[in-house]
């Protein structure tokens, strides 16, 4: 069969997803495969010769459905959620069919357009402050980039550039080498892992901060360790503020911390990868207090704001010192509308890129902000939910604050008997829940992730979890 043929299949496949996502839970949220399983399944080979249509499908049932993990069911609670709606994956398509690489303005005027706008959008949405939009008539600007961690360390590195040049007007005898090697950067201890790996890949040191007690970064130990570090000859550069940490959904205090980092002349990034989506409701951007004071902030409107991976936002007062520090310009990239609009090879690490805001411009589109709104407040109400039938039994306790969809609660004991817990919910395979530890206390994260979660689901999960609970327990009393 010609493969061109397929294209009359496009329909069949989007009845698959429709089927699949709306019966995604009668599904086991987890595989039961061993490692290795999908090898028995398909050949040594790439077939010689064209396979047909329908044995492809019927392969989507037997060889990777059973391994797949089901991040969009409602019995799905582990890490963040990553987002997901029927706008974006048209989009998704729309982009795949297009099939630009917009690396600059000229490779296709469209699809550096509408993301400079689409940026300014969600940046009102968010009550950015102005200097961050393109549309204030300053330097500002935002940019969609593949992950919060390329945002961290494109920030790291336009930092890491500014910071050299800054030293070399001091000091021109100084090498990039010298300097380089007296760089310093900090985070609080409970930012995501990379956060410190930016600083792995930037060649820097990377100071990781304890927190107050409610898992806090504050601005008096930003201070005092920048102090230090300079007594020591060393030049502290760069900051990031967490909003919405990995572990407890903890929120740094980037209202002091921005002023440090103002007086310090360091670099503040905002890494609000999770909570950022929870912006848009005015009600929780008391949480993003002295984000004026930032030189660049990044949330993940693929975790919670029903765009599909990848569709990371980041904003930069001043994109200037990222692009000095990514900018080379060969000849063969050059044209003629150079410096009348963006060209984003040279704010992100690859050079090619998708066309990604459309999946932006569609989501912004069919559900409109209210919408959006609604979203994730009733994800906000399910998680205060659960975290009410935990308060009332008296064997569990929580554990951190409860701000937005994550609730981490453990039963009171040991650390042992909580793991022990965890592995048999995720044994049992009805729900999944993943572990965090802080200060050596191991407890249990239950996030809300599905867009068709609800509050029986809900309901049902802490059941499941109540089940597994008795057993652990009873089994440690028949030890005893």
């Amino acid at each position: 069969m010609d493969p061109d043929s397929f294209k009359d299949f496009a329909k069949e496949m989007a009845e698959y997803i429709t089927n699949y996502l709306e019966n995604i839970r009668d599904r086991r949220v987890l595989p039961t495969v061993e490692p290795g399983y999908m090898k028995p399944l398909l050949p040594s080979e790439a077939p010689q010769t064209a396979e047909s249509w329908k044995d492809i499908m019927t392969d989507i049932e037997r060889v990777i459905m059973p391994g797949v993990t089901h991040w969009h069911s409602p019995k799905f609670h582990a890490y963040f959620p990553t987002a997901q709606s029927y706008p974006a994956i048209v989009a998704d398509m729309l982009s795949g069919a297009i099939a630009c690489i917009g690396f600059t303005w000229m490779a296709s005027p469209a699809c550096t357009e509408l993301e400079v706008v689409m940026l300014d959008w969600l940046g009102k949405m968010l009550d950015l402050p102005k200097e961050f939009l393109a549309c204030s008539g300053g330097k500002g600007g935002g940019v969609i980039q593949g992950t919060a961690s390329e945002a961290t360390l494109v920030a790291l590195l336009g930092a890491k550039a500014r910071k050299i040049r800054q030293i070399k007007e001091q000091h021109p005898d100084w090498t990039d080498h010298e300097i380089v090697e007296k760089l310093v950067a900090y985070s609080s201890c409970q930012a995501h892992s990379s956060v410190e790996r930016a600083g792995l890949l930037g060649g820097v040191k990377f100071r990781l901060l304890e927190v107050d007690s409610k898992y806090k970064l504050r601005g008096d130990t930003l201070a005092e360790a920048i102090r230090k570090d300079k007594e020591q000859g060393l030049i502290p550069f760069y900051a990031v503020a967490t909003l919405g940490t990995t572990c407890s959904c903890a929120f740094d205090r980037l209202d002091e911390m921005g002023v440090v980092a103002n007086r310090e002349n360091v670099w503040l990034h905002v890494d609000a990868a999770y909570a950022g989506s929870a912006f848009i409701c005015p009600e929780f951007r008391h949480l993003m207090k002295g984000i004026e004071l930032a030189d660049s902030f990044n949330f993940n409107p693929h975790k919670w704001m029903l765009v599909n991976f990848d569709c990371s936002t980041m904003w930069l007062k001043d994109p200037t010192h990222v692009i000095n520090a990514f900018n080379v310009d060969p000849l063969y990239l050059k044209h003629d509308m150079q410096g009348s609009a963006p060209d984003y090879r040279h704010w992100q690490i690859p050079l090619g890129r998708r066309f990604r805001a459309l999946k932006l411009w569609f989501v912004l589109r069919i559900y409109g902000v209210e919408n959006l709104q609604r979203y994730i407040r009733n994800h906000v109400a399910q998680a205060h939910e659960f975290e009410g039938l935990v308060l009332s039994d008296s064997r569990f306790e929580i554990v951190a604050d409860v701000i937005l969809g994550l609730v981490c609660f453990r039963l009171k004991g040991t650390n042992d008997i909580n793991e022990t817990l965890l592995k048999k919910i995720n044994g049992a395979g009805n729900i999944h829940l993943v572990p965090s530890k802080i200060n050596d206390m191991y407890f249990l994260r239950f996030a809300i992730c599905s867009r068709y979660s609800e509050s029986k689901d809900i309901q049902s999960s802490w059941q499941e979890i109540k089940r597994r609970a008795n057993e652990v327990l009873d089994e440690q009393s028949v030890s005893k």
